[in-house]
């Protein structure tokens, strides 16, 4: 399939271009970053580059965009500013907002306007969709949470709803994502490897995660597969508090894990956007397993096993 990617330089998108590649996908890859080196070892024109900045409308008007989009056959959306990285600043939640919001409506907005849209639109959300609790276990039907990310996520799948009848819809709320090379564990492992590491906060809540290879896996299975649609939770089958996964951090790497992280320093370095990583929430993956799907890392400590290799 000739499949149209949008943010899917970074963390994941690492991994997930690759296997599409080796899985004889044809790409055309949208970004704002400078062009993303691969291996050379793909047929000449299965990866094309496009660099521009997706949430700004006018550049969806393009005849070159507008020219990749009518070629392609699916498109995963991926694009947003990173939740937890910087403080949650009036300027900051307007970017992780318009990087999201903007970028969706421009490419649905774009592809109503198409004779024959793409037959599938893999869109990304977040289990911060759900809010947090202590308690309460979220499935896909679970309601709405009520806060900065809930309203976010609420809006950024409505927005994906518009997309064109006959385009098949698959929304990924996605979990905590672990690899080496990125995301949350790549903060971490300098200071668990220091001997430093310990569990955030109260070490209680919830952690709901997912290895970088099943979720790429996951993402391909949504575009190949027919039967697949709606939303669903992308995260592995065991959740584990913050002490447990800071506890298999350390066993993994041979260090201790007993000094915890005072929620009060977190709380300083990131502002609200501490609650991403301070208050948690239990989420299932039952949808994904009477799909069928198969994880190659089920269990957190295999998973971080083959993240810090």
């Amino acid at each position: 399939m000739r499949l149209l990617l949008i943010g899917c330089t970074g963390f994941v998108g690492a991994e997930l271009i690759p296997e599409l590649l080796t899985a004889g996908h044809q790409l055309t890859v949208i970004s704002r970053k400078a062009p993303i080196k691969f291996p050379t070892a793909y047929e000449e024109g299965q990866l094309i580059q496009l660099r521009l900045n997706p949430a700004d409308p006018s550049n969806w008007k393009q005849a070159k965009v507008i020219a990749a989009l009518e070629q392609a056959e699916g498109v995963v959306n991926l694009a947003g500013e990173p939740i937890a990285e910087r403080r949650w600043t009036q300027k900051q939640c307007t970017l992780i907002e318009n990087s999201r919001l903007n970028t969706t409506r421009s490419l649905v907005q774009a592809m109503t306007q198409l004779k024959r849209p793409p037959r599938v639109l893999v869109n990304a959300s977040a289990i911060g969709y759900y809010g947090a609790s202590a308690d309460d276990l979220f499935t896909e039907e679970s309601k709405c949470g009520d806060d900065f990310l809930s309203n976010l996520c609420e809006q950024w799948e409505n927005i994906a709803r518009q997309k064109p009848r006959s385009t098949r819809l698959i929304i990924i709320r996605l979990g905590i994502v672990l690899g080496p090379d990125g995301g949350a564990l790549k903060k971490m492992l300098p200071i668990f490897k220091a001997g430093l590491g310990g569990p955030i906060g109260n070490g209680k809540q919830w952690m709901s995660w997912i290895h970088r290879k099943d979720l790429c896996k996951l993402i391909a299975k949504a575009i190949s597969n027919q039967s697949w649609s709606g939303v669903i939770n992308g995260v592995a089958p065991e959740a584990v508090p913050m002490k447990e996964f800071a506890k298999a951090l350390g066993k993994v790497l041979g260090r201790p894990s007993l000094l915890p992280v005072p929620g009060a320093i977190l709380k300083l370095l990131l502002g609200d956007g501490a609650s991403v990583v301070l208050e948690g929430q239990q989420v299932s993956s039952k949808r994904l397993e009477k799909l069928g799907f198969k994880f190659q890392y089920p269990e957190i400590s295999q998973a971080l096993a083959a993240a810090t290799k």
